[in-house]
């Protein structure tokens, strides 16, 4: 990891109330997706605010929650006190050989350095065992979506990482699913939304003004006052089994582009294919 991703992986202690007002949460049926309906012993890695996290421990799971990021760890225990947590990261888990049935990630395994990482996550998993993988992505191909992307950053982090993945000879042939869903957030809650991203962040407190002006003259023009605004997303969602055998072939990702998409109760979002103001 350069010294400039460093930079904006350990970014989001700083803004960890905005990051947990303004960040989208995930679909329960991707949670379920993701773990499966049974309760079982989960490792979150990357666990941030709990966005995910509350959403495992309503499934039932036992969940053990890690973050590197005590600023973000500290609002999870407030909210979620019976949850076990640690101070740590995807490549240092403080748990023992085949302690878990899922590993599961939303949002952070691009910042994780996978050579390392993924080993770690296959020796914590049991035979059988799962890793999955989650980002909110926003639906770019509705123009105002696409213009709002333009001005905080557009999310290109999710391919990569996911291939990585495919191929590692730790892990099977990667499953592929999405959920859409809708946040709804008025002029106070993109602002959370925009200070809560890495790149705006790392910014200098000038730069950083001038940026969330930008995104507020934007709301402006294309929200609905205090109706607010309907930002469209997809959950996309990964799950790979680990494998016993770490000297097998590479596996490729499949292509399940010809899947029907799941979708959750949140409604669909083709409806918002204008612009609106």
């Amino acid at each position: 990891m350069s010294d400039e991703q460093h930079a904006h992986a350990r970014s989001f202690g700083a803004v960890a109330d905005a990051y947990d007002r303004g960040r989208p949460t995930y679909p329960l049926e991707a949670a379920t997706w993701l773990t499966g309906p049974q309760p079982l012993t989960v490792l979150e890695l990357g666990a941030g605010t709990g966005k995910l996290t509350r959403l495992l421990v309503e499934l039932g799971h036992d969940v053990h929650a890690t973050d590197p990021d005590r600023a973000m760890l500290d609002i999870l225990e407030r909210d979620l006190p019976d949850v076990r947590t640690s101070q740590s990261t995807a490549e240092e888990i403080p748990s023992g050989d085949r302690s878990y049935d899922v590993v599961v990630c939303a949002q952070a395994f691009h910042w994780f350095d996978r050579q390392v990482a993924l080993p770690e996550i296959a020796r914590v998993l049991r035979p059988g065992g799962v890793l999955s993988l989650v980002w909110n992505q926003r639906d770019e191909r509705i123009p105002w979506v696409k213009r709002l992307g333009a001005i905080i950053g557009s999310q290109d982090q999710l391919s990569e990482p996911a291939q990585a993945l495919g191929t590692s000879r730790l892990f099977g042939e990667p499953l592929a699913a999405t959920f859409k869903f809708w946040q709804v957030i008025n002029r106070d809650s993109i602002k959370d939304l925009v200070q809560s991203r890495s790149n705006v962040a790392v910014l200098d407190p000038d730069a950083r003004a001038r940026k969330l002006a930008e995104v507020l003259a934007f709301y402006d023009g294309f929200g609905r006052g205090m109706d607010g605004m309907q930002l469209p997303y997809a959950a996309q969602c990964f799950r790979a089994p680990v494998t016993d055998r770490p000297d097998a072939d590479e596996l490729e990702v499949e292509d399940r582009s010809s899947e029907p998409e799941r979708k959750s109760d949140g409604g669909d979002t083709e409806m918002l294919l204008i612009d609106f103001r």
